[in-house]
């Protein structure tokens, strides 16, 4: 199920050690525009996706939706791998942005419909360990690659062929996992939804448990069957789908993707070589992985808030030490490696703490009803956002320079957390049907009081 998670990985992750080749002349000869579109056109196209994903999602189930992404994600990547200019690259990554995109949809949300309370923090942020994992692979690949063929100009092609793997295990895969008990119940399929549950819960007293409850909920929430845009007319769903919207761009603004797309590229830019940059990279994606590992085992214990704030506090203050070393420490020979080590501070609190909590919250404070919509608006928001950071950058760079350039993201980091402190619900330890009761009630009080119907939020 995860490969979706792998996949997404692969396909962003590739393109850190590949584009430096590509926007050679002897390649594809890129404009710094031209560059920052190759690098984001997939976040474009999983923008789209992940909009038109939540809906089909919801009609058509999860399970038969990730097979179809699966082909759509073998059929880019092939494509992307043969592209002769500029144009078509740009065409192709972004419908292969349109697959990833879906998957990013729709792996979180069936993860957060088939755990138990208790395991749902764990589950989905798997999805995030092998996103990491995706990347991982593709940053040693294209190190390897690099490193062993150093004479081949167009060796970029086959960096990125290397994704038609995971894909195919991808669509193999998905044929003998179950579909989503709680979109079965929805479309009205009890009895297969407890049949889906009794195989993956303990007792068959606990599935029949969960079924009633997920359908009294459902029948609570009869007032609004299938969500639509004009749902949020609702005051209590249009301040979710806000805060859903306010996750996902903070998650993307903080810059990670500075890191994740154009690592090699910043290392080469501070003294490292070609070869050298495209090893030291490996590093940061190790880093990634690890934290994400970590950050699987704090969900346990560590409150969704807590562990949000302190992410950004982590991920502002490296950045700031980065910007602080490169006009200090400017053409000496330690700032490629203090460089690398503030990237590798950055990447650990963001894959840590950032990043898992975001996608944690956004499949958890959704009601089933909205929960397609919700996080399709939400994800939207968070590829819209990651588009603009990875299109903007080279052009930010080619403009501001490195230190004006981190100094807007250090800018982001700052606003970033008062978002977060005002805003953002606590929602661990709790299932899904109580989350969505208690935050449904908090609107509905906070609108007799005739507050601001936000204002609150952080005091728990």
């Amino acid at each position: 199920m995860t490969l979706g998670g792998l996949l997404f990985g692969v396909d962003t992750g590739v393109i850190n050690g590949a584009i430096p080749y590509m926007a050679s002349p002897q390649q594809l000869d890129l404009t710094p525009a031209e560059e920052g579109l190759v690098t984001s056109g997939i976040t474009l196209g999983a923008a789209l996706g992940a909009l038109a994903t939540g809906k089909l999602a919801d009609r058509y189930g999860r399970k038969h939706l990730l097979i179809g992404l699966a082909v759509l994600f073998f059929a880019g990547t092939l494509c992307c791998s043969m592209a002769p200019n500029a144009i078509l690259m740009i065409i192709f990554r972004f419908l292969l942005g349109l697959a990833v995109g879906g998957a990013s949809v729709i792996v979180p949300a069936y993860l957060a419909e088939i755990a138990t309370a208790s395991t749902r923090g764990r589950l989905v942020t798997q999805n995030e360990l092998m996103i990491t994992g995706g990347q991982l692979l593709a940053f040693t690949v294209n190190a390897l690659l690099g490193s062993c063929f150093p004479q081949v100009g167009n060796i970029w092609r086959y960096m990125i062929a290397f994704g038609m793997i995971p894909s195919i295990m991808l669509f193999i895969g998905m044929w003998r996992v179950p579909e989503s008990p709680r979109w079965l119940v929805m479309k009205g399929k009890q009895k297969s939804a407890l049949e889906v549950l009794q195989r993956i819960r303990s007792s068959h007293q606990q599935s029949l448990q969960e079924i009633q409850s997920v359908d009294s909920v459902m029948k609570r929430n009869k007032d609004i069957k299938r969500a639509h845009f004009r749902d949020l007319s609702h005051p209590w769903m249009r301040n979710l789908v806000l805060i859903g919207i306010g996750l996902g761009i903070v998650q993307q603004f903080v810059g990670i993707n500075i890191m994740m797309y154009y690592g090699t590229s910043i290392l080469m830019k501070v003294g490292f070589g070609h070869r050298a940059a495209l090893i030291a990279n490996i590093g940061n994606g190790l880093t990634s992985f690890i934290a994400t590992a970590v950050g699987m085992q704090l969900m346990y214990t560590v409150t969704r808030r807590r562990m949000l704030l302190t992410g950004i506090i982590g991920t502002g203050s490296s950045m700031a030490m980065l910007t602080l070393a490169i006009i200090w420490l400017k053409g000496t020979i330690v700032l490629p490696y203090v460089v690398i080590s503030m990237t590798m501070c950055f990447l650990a609190f963001f894959q840590s703490c950032v990043s898992p909590t975001t996608w944690v919250l956004l499949s958890e404070i959704f009601p089933q009803s909205l929960r397609g919509l919700g996080m399709g608006i939400s994800t939207f928001c968070l590829w819209l956002a990651n588009f603009m950071v990875g299109f903007t950058f080279p052009i930010m760079m080619a403009h501001w320079g490195g230190v004006g350039t981190f100094a807007f993201f250090i800018t982001c980091n700052i606003l970033s957390l008062f978002f977060a402190y005002s805003f953002v619900p606590e929602t661990q330890g709790k299932t899904l049907e109580q989350i969505q009761i208690e935050l449904r009630q908090r609107t509905t009080i906070k609108r007799h009081h005739h507050h601001h119907p936000m204002n609150s939020y952080g005091n728990n």
